[in-house]
């Protein structure tokens, strides 16, 4: 399925058109499985089902077969209550085609990346969905470096289950597979995360408050902060199955920035469900947002002379500040499509060891290779002892311009340059907004969305087109759900 939505410039001119201030960007997605991360929907219901999950197991072994007579597979997961039975799908399929899976329980997604390669598995299955709430869950799939799959990595494995041919392909009962649990999987994953701290620093004794989300961080980051010496607070650490990303988290920092200011405490740091994310809260009570992260963290990288090809990579979606700053600083600034694995091939391909989303997804390649909150949150420390500046002093690095976002849930994603009436709302903001400001409209990869994001010269303005479009889009294709700042 092709779906056309309106993006930022790209680098690449023969993957978009330009018009004024957006232009027009062809994303090809499969459509039927897979998005741009996994599967996702929700638990219990197509995609999301345990036949899709046993579906998964059996090909990932085929296809792993082709190489490796017994395929090990690692399989973890966050804390939704839907995780156990994906969980028991995904090895039931796995043992069914002869591979061995290995459960390693509630782990970070990054976490299950880092054990993938550090007990050389073939690949690594996570049982998530981010930053959604408890209802929906995902599959995503590492191949043994570490890595996401491809696009096509991920397509060949789709064609598969589609198929309907691997009923016929599983071997005989002797050549099957054998699960086995992981016991010292967080212990490992502890110690590599401290060892991405650097050593001439310390936080001992500084009061660090911790919002896991009640999500698969709610152990690993306690601990790992702890064994650094840091005097640590939590909240939203006692997941129930159900309560997973709920008004708590990089989505929802009120409570943590009340706590921050109570407790006094130094800097505030929020995990998304999955403990890929991190936005942080400053010593003030003030969110500082993943754009603002990147930045302070690329500036720290450059003054210490690690700053590869001087390049940080973002995405379109990032603030406009973040690009006038990188300018002002002499950092070389990249725009990649929305969504980490391609913030991740564009850093790969161009050379650079930092780059991420405003979301708080970021990827510090020197370090590992997907998106780590903990690893992003231990290098936002280290750049605050480097500089010897508080956070809220870092955060001014770069000034933030009037931004909004409106999320508009759709029943179907057509090509948006093809409805005269959005197109002719995106005209009529981008009058408005002149020289000064853009437009960007999108649907989510993940999830049955149109994104309208408006920068502009003022609050007022910024807001009233943003607004504008949004209502024209929830007329023709759906209904509004949510609105950020």
């Amino acid at each position: 399925m092709i779906t056309v939505g309106l993006t930022a410039c790209s680098a690449d001119p023969a993957e978009t058109a330009c018009c004024s201030h957006f232009v027009v960007q062809k994303d090809i997605t499969m459509g039927k499985l897979f998005g741009t991360d996994g599967v996702r929907g929700e638990a219990n219901r197509y995609p999301m089902n345990a036949e899709i999950a046993f579906a998964i197991g059996q090909a990932i072994v085929y296809q792993l077969k082709k190489e490796h007579a017994r395929p090990r597979i690692v399989i973890g997961k966050d804390t939704r209550i839907s995780g156990y039975m994906l969980e028991s799908s995904l090895e039931s399929g796995i043992t069914s085609m002869g591979g061995n899976p290995y459960l390693l329980g509630v782990l970070p997604t990054p976490g299950i990346a880092f054990i993938v390669q550090s007990m050389r598995a073939q690949a690594g299955l996570v049982i998530s969905a981010s930053h959604n709430p408890y209802q929906d869950n995902g599959i995503k799939i590492f191949s043994g470096t570490g890595f996401k799959l491809s696009d096509d990595q991920e397509e060949a494995i789709e064609n598969m289950m589609l198929s309907n041919s691997l009923h016929s392909l599983v071997p005989p009962v002797r050549d099957m597979g054998q699960a086995f649990r992981l016991e010292d999987a967080n212990g490992r994953y502890i110690v590599f995360l401290k060892n991405t701290f650097p050593r001439d620093l310390s936080i001992e004794g500084m009061k660090i408050v911790l919002d896991t989300a009640n999500g698969a961080t709610y152990r690993i980051a306690p601990d790992t902060f702890w064994e650094l010496g840091a005097d640590v607070e939590v909240i939203h650490n006692t997941p129930n199955g159900i309560n997973i990303n709920d008004s708590c988290g990089s989505q929802h920092t009120d409570d943590l920035k009340q706590e921050v200011l109570r407790s006094g405490a130094t800097i505030g740091l929020a995990f998304d469900g999955d403990g890929d994310r991190l936005i942080a809260v400053d010593e003030q009570g003030n969110e500082i947002s993943g754009d603002q992260i990147l930045l302070i963290c690329a500036m720290m990288l450059k003054k210490d002379a690690r700053l590869k090809n001087n390049l940080l990579v973002s995405t379109v979606m990032s603030n406009l500040g973040l690009r006038i700053a990188c300018k002002r600083y002499d950092v070389s600034y990249h725009a990649s499509r929305v969504g980490d694995r391609y913030v991740l091939e564009d850093m790969l391909r161009l050379g650079s060891v930092i780059g991420g989303e405003d979301s708080g997804h970021m990827l510090f390649l020197d370090h590992h290779t997907t998106g780590d909150g903990i690893i992003t949150a231990l290098q936002l420390i280290a750049a605050m002892l480097r500089s010897g500046k508080p956070l809220s002093e870092l955060a001014g690095l770069m000034d933030i311009y009037p931004q909004k976002l409106i999320n508009v849930e759709v029943q179907s994603k057509p090509d948006v340059s093809t409805i005269p009436e959005i197109m002719e709302a995106i005209r009529s903001a981008e009058l408005e907004l002149g020289d000064d400001g853009r437009v960007l409209v999108r649907y989510s990869g993940t999830q049955n969305m149109c994104r309208i994001m408006v920068e502009g010269p003022s609050v007022r303005i910024t807001e009233a087109c943003c607004q504008e479009i949004a209502d024209t889009v929830r007329s023709i294709l759906g209904e509004e759900t949510e609105s950020a700042p």
